[in-house]
């Protein structure tokens, strides 16, 4: 019997029906089902996922995450665990454009500038006739499953020319430009590619969640911090160093400054300008937070001094009250040497006043000496 219940199967459909999602949105869609935070009760949310895989595993299905290498950023998804990778793009596309999508991905991985990228020209001139090891796929794998579209491609086939390329169906010799612009456009927007901020082709993120185990059986050298093929990463500068980090791996790796900048494998010294991971971009990065830690000092000594200010303005103003009201009720008293000591002794208490307050607050709220001039002017 299924362990799922209604908010296994919502995380789910969520998943199916909106493609990979970002870490914080799939973490934000499994809150809403599920009430919990997945940051405090990372346990649970480890459980709930294993329970989802464990039945997933029956279909051949499995909820993975991984991270796009061109922005850093983690995604979940539902990928397809069937062995063979190009049955992963499902019915939507037909045989031709699978293996021009074949070809995409194969020039985009043997860059030899590791950047994971290829350019619109390089993608479009792109031959389907050179993907004979997927042909072959197709007539002793695919076919012998599939009778119908066996039966199609033979009679293609046999239509096409008869020379050394007799073997190549005709469906692929006739793929247009204009077709594998429309492919590359699908592709873009299916997120099996993507294309980059200069305008070049690279992987999508559903490519880094389906294709891990064809990077793996192909020999792409992988990333010597993560160990996920370094499709998109920074090569060692020693030439025949096989070393390649991922940019958002080399800045954890050496965000530390203790840590020497040195390859793994040969010991050379890594360039400080190696992409996003370069210790002046650690640097400025430090210095911000310490600006940040700075600035909110200030802003704390501030609130403090505006407090003070206001507690003194409340002092004076309450000291001015006290002074007015003893002048006005001294005026009204019989002249004498009794009225006299007590003018004094008022004007004594407000000298004392002021000076305490002085001596608590800042000096700009110090009683001023005007305010004993306008005294005596009252009490004359």
């Amino acid at each position: 019997m299924s362990q799922l219940n209604w908010r296994h199967h919502t995380l789910i459909q969520a998943l199916l029906a909106r493609g990979p999602l970002k870490e914080s949105d799939f973490q934000s869609v499994f809150y809403g089902v599920t009430g919990k935070n997945p940051v405090t009760r990372q346990s649970f949310y480890n459980d709930f996922l294993f329970k989802i895989n464990k039945e997933l595993a029956y279909v051949q299905l499995e909820l993975r995450g991984c991270r796009n290498q061109y922005d850093g950023k983690v995604y979940y998804g539902v990928v397809n665990n069937v062995s063979d990778e190009q049955s992963k793009l499902g019915t939507k596309y037909t045989m031709p454009q699978i293996a021009f999508y074949k070809g995409v991905i194969e020039a985009i991985v043997q860059d030899v500038t590791n950047q994971g990228c290829i350019t619109s020209i390089e993608a479009l001139n792109i031959r389907l006739e050179n993907q004979e090891a997927f042909i072959d796929y197709l007539k002793h794998d695919l076919f012998g499953r599939d009778a119908k579209y066996k039966a199609k491609l033979e009679v293609q086939a046999a239509s096409s020319s008869q020379d050394s390329q007799s073997h190549v169906p005709a469906a692929f010799k006739s793929f247009s430009i204009a077709q594998k612009e429309k492919t590359l456009s699908d592709l873009i927007q299916d997120r099996w590619l993507s294309s980059t901020s200069d305008g070049k082709i690279g992987l999508g993120v559903r490519s880094f969640l389906d294709l891990r185990a064809w990077f793996r059986s192909n020999d792409i050298p992988s990333c010597d911090v993560c160990n996920e093929a370094g499709v998109k990463a920074v090569t060692c500068p020693k030439e025949d160093c096989p070393i390649r980090i991922h940019d958002y791996c080399l800045k954890k790796k050496y965000s530390i400054r203790k840590v020497a900048r040195i390859c793994p494998g040969c010991s050379t010294a890594w360039p400080l300008s190696s992409g996003n991971g370069d210790q002046e971009e650690v640097e400025e990065e430090e210095e911000a937070e310490a600006e940040a830690e700075e600035g909110a000092s200030r802003n704390e000594q501030g609130n403090v001094s505006s407090n003070n200010q206001a507690t003194g303005r409340r002092r004076l103003r309450s000291v001015k009250a006290e002074a007015v009201e003893a002048a006005n009720s001294h005026s009204q008293e019989p002249s004498g040497p009794v009225r006299r000591k007590r003018q004094r002794t008022c004007k004594a208490e407000a000298v004392e006043a002021a000076q305490d307050a002085a001596k608590t607050e800042e000096p700009e709220f110090t009683l001023p000496s005007n305010n004993l001039r306008s005294l005596r002017s009252r009490r004359r």
